[in-house]
């Protein structure tokens, strides 16, 4: 895609739902919707559901794609009394007994655009037809733009001028953040460390008008995929059918790679030494393999100590190809003493020597520089 059709600059997931926090945080704030536009799986709606939690507020969640016109407007019913039609606002919009909240219109760009006009009446006055929304409730919207390659429909100046927007972009740092609170498989870690370029790949499922393509919401898929007890013929045919033929094949082919070169339960028993650094890994996608699967496997205080030693042994490699050694080892201390905070394991990293090597050797570097 040339250009920024949007004239909007990119943001990560972790800026949206920051900025979302700070912006229920203000009353006034508050009451204007925000718009969120990216691709598929980036992100969107999860991170709405997280602002939510973290106020520990009601979310309305609304997949405009699934509902009629007359489920947002509600239904009219004759008042004899009144000797007029009145409208029933739907049980699901919020009433005063909840006084804050988030209400999520997802999939704004693509619903019918009768149901868009409902829609765009909770968005620019905050109320449709008798109903109106409480003032402590947010409004977040989210969709995609015709060029991320999905059905939908252009939202009109005047609409757009009542929102903020916010164009939400894969960050391959934020997603390996994600991925690893979320213990994905190792192996998917590594592999979009080395390959960042294979997080989203739109532009060229576009280009190439493929229906499958790669997606950090596929990624997860993978990482169940490889978790589960599927056969490998079974894995290699559910990677194929999420992400697509050509990404499956390399995929396979890096993973293939790191399976070889990554024994980690050889390392974590091996004697520190000449022993363990015949066991280390001698290419790139191994040895960002080794460092995921260490995290994984420090799940306590003596094999999280076993996995900074090993990751202080990295200078000790031996390869025909240059490594990026100390950067692995600066990405492999740090997650580990990451994971340790997480997991309660920081006794094993304070009381480790190899840690204490790698605090001193960056503070001496940064006094240098």
């Amino acid at each position: 895609m040339q250009g920024n059709p949007m004239n909007i600059p990119p943001v990560s997931i972790a800026a949206v739902k920051d900025a979302l926090i700070e912006q229920f945080s203000d009353p006034v704030l508050r009451q204007r919707a925000s718009m969120l536009w990216g691709t598929r799986g980036v992100g969107k709606s999860s991170v709405v559901r997280q602002v939510a939690d973290h106020f520990d507020v009601p979310l309305v969640d609304l997949r405009l794609t699934t509902i009629e016109p007359v489920d947002i407007r509600g239904a009219i019913y004759a008042d004899d009394r009144q000797s007029k039609t009145v409208w029933f606002p739907p049980e699901f919009l919020p009433g005063s007994e909840q006084p804050d909240g988030i209400l999520f219109l997802d999939e704004l760009t693509a619903a019918d655009q009768r149901l868009q006009i409902s829609a765009y009446s909770l968005i620019l006055d905050r109320r449709v037809g008798n109903y109106r929304l409480p003032d402590g409730w947010q409004v977040v919207a989210a969709g995609n733009a015709a060029f991320h390659g999905a059905v939908s429909h252009d939202m009109g100046t005047a609409l757009a001028d009542r929102m903020f927007h916010f164009n939400v972009q894969s960050v391959i740092d934020a997603f390996l953040d994600y991925a690893l609170a979320r213990d994905f498989a190792p192996e998917v870690m590594a592999y979009l460390k080395v390959r960042p370029d294979k997080l989203d790949d739109t532009h060229s499922q576009l280009a190439n008008d493929h229906l499958v393509g790669a997606s950090p919401r596929g990624w997860e898929d993978i990482s169940s995929v490889l978790k589960s007890a599927l056969s490998d013929i079974g894995k290699r045919t559910f990677v194929q059918g999420r992400i697509g033929a050509a990404n499956a094949a390399e995929f396979f082919g890096v993973l293939k790679e790191i399976q070889a070169g990554t024994d980690v339960l050889a390392l974590l028993e091996a004697e520190p030494g000449d022993a363990t650094a015949a066991l280390l890994p001698t290419t790139l996608d191994g040895l960002y393999g080794m460092v995921y699967a260490l995290l994984a496997a420090a799940t306590d205080e003596a094999r999280m100590a076993r996995a900074l030693a090993i990751i202080d042994q990295l200078p000790d490699l031996q390869s025909e190809e240059p490594l990026p050694i100390r950067e692995v080892q600066t990405l492999g201390m740090e997650l580990l003493f990451q994971t340790a905070l997480e997991r309660g394991l920081e006794g094993a990293v304070l009381s480790s020597a190899a840690y204490r090597r790698y605090t001193e050797a960056r503070e001496a570097a940064q006094q240098a520089a």
